[in-house]
């Protein structure tokens, strides 16, 4: 009875990925750009895989950018920290890696365009 109640919930927790936000509505970690949605995910307050992800409005032609994250805490806001450099690919650019967060820390999605302006997400705390 436990593994199906278990079983139940790790499929329900997984479904929610997948739902898509309503129209007008930013998801959590995400900030809507004039050509995209730049989003981070990942688990704060431990050490865990961090993803920035930039998805390009239909009709955009592919684009060089970097993707990264920057980090606070009620002390401090770090410097940013980049994952890499893609080029978009059918609109879409990710990059992933693995971070150290402490519980109550907050982090933001990064993207450099190349063109020397960088576009933040809204912070993504516990």
């Amino acid at each position: 009875m436990r593994r199906a109640t278990a079983a139940r919930a790790m499929g329900l927790g997984i479904g929610a990925l997948f739902v898509v936000a309503p129209v007008g509505v930013t998801p959590r970690g995400c900030g809507d750009l004039s050509g995209g949605r730049l989003c981070v995910a990942g688990p704060i307050g431990g050490a865990g895989g961090f993803t920035t992800r930039y998805v390009q409005h239909t009709g955009r032609p592919d684009l060089t950018v970097r993707l990264g994250y920057q980090r606070k805490d009620d002390r401090i806001t770090a410097f940013p920290g980049w994952f890499g450099t893609r080029r978009t690919r059918h609109g879409v650019a990710e990059l992933s890696g693995t971070l150290t967060t402490m519980p109550g820390e907050c982090v933001r999605g990064l993207l450099d365009d190349r063109q020397g302006r960088t576009f933040i997400t809204e912070w993504y705390c516990s």
